[in-house]
């Protein structure tokens, strides 16, 4: 095993093969931003989503994919080149994997890759004595998706973020307000007319209104005039967005809610609050623009 990736692997408390595994995919999606940083491609794209709050705030529960956004819209933008990259550094800590562009089946903004390889292989790799190895399949797959939106929306804020391990190097992130930004417009949007809300989303909403983040209005303006959710002609309040997520709260199956984000979380007993006058009461409280 690579020395640095040994490092890396300090900071986790494995002990199951679900633990292991979950380390695994984390220390593969760091490797593979030190990668588009060598490509330059935070020069034109920024970092969010639910593996940024991961990595650069310390938000307790896995994510599975790495989202970016170009900072100005570029309907030819290609992931291809960059794919190459990650390929390269992955494999220069001994990773051999696989990084291929999903091919579009219908137009979009949406440029897509996947980072694929063997989780059994790479598990042995980086330990030898880990209960229930043994009941991996040879050929299941570690998978994490790379998605760039090619077309963001007006209105995000950005910062730069450093990282040491496994060198010094550094990710263009949207700042904390923009990131909060994008959650608000997942939880309204995401499903819109359903009750069956993801709670990955919830978990995260919870997590920015404890850390008293704000919320950037204008970027969430944005991105629900562009979605769709919003006219072209309206301007959203502070106000206005507590009603839509009254809304919203009354509208959710917390049970179907609850059973999304077990998987990603080691604690549920952090669940247990989660009803429509829990999330009600924060939003009251605690909600800022």
């Amino acid at each position: 095993m690579h020395s640095a990736v040994e490092s890396m692997l300090k900071k986790y408390s494995c002990v199951t093969t679900d633990d292991y595994k979950n380390a695994l995919k984390e220390i593969i999606q760091e490797i593979a931003l030190l990668g588009l940083y060598r490509a330059d491609f935070f020069n034109i794209a920024a970092f969010y989503g639910g593996s940024a709050l991961r990595i650069f705030y310390g938000l307790n529960r896995f994510s599975e994919d790495l989202d970016f956004s170009l900072i100005k819209k570029d309907p030819n933008f290609e992931i291809e080149p960059y794919c190459k990259f990650i390929k390269d550094e992955l494999g220069a800590y001994g990773f051999d994997m696989e990084v291929e562009k999903k091919v579009k089946s219908i137009s979009s903004n949406i440029e897509s890759a996947f980072i694929k390889g063997g989780t059994k292989i790479h598990i042995l790799d980086i330990s030898s004595k880990i209960p229930g190895i043994s009941k991996l399949h040879n050929n299941e797959l570690i998978k994490i998706k790379l998605e760039i939106d090619t077309d963001p929306p007006d209105g995000a804020d950005y910062e730069i973020k450093y990282q040491l391990i496994p060198i010094p190097y550094h990710v263009r992130l949207f700042s904390l307000p923009s990131l909060f930004a994008g959650k608000v417009h997942a939880l309204l949007c995401r499903g819109w007319g359903s009750n069956r809300t993801k709670g990955r989303d919830l978990y995260d909403y919870v997590w920015y209104l404890s850390q008293g983040a704000q919320l950037n209005l204008d970027h969430l303006t944005q991105r629900m005039k562009q979605s769709g959710h919003l006219d072209h002609d309206n301007i959203l309040t502070l106000v206005d967005i507590k009603e839509l997520l009254f809304k919203k709260f009354n509208e959710i199956d917390y049970k179907s809610a609850k059973n999304d984000i077990f998987p990603f979380i080691a604690d549920s007993t952090e669940l247990k609050l989660w009803s429509k006058d829990f999330f009600v009461s924060i939003t009251e409280d605690r909600l800022k623009g």
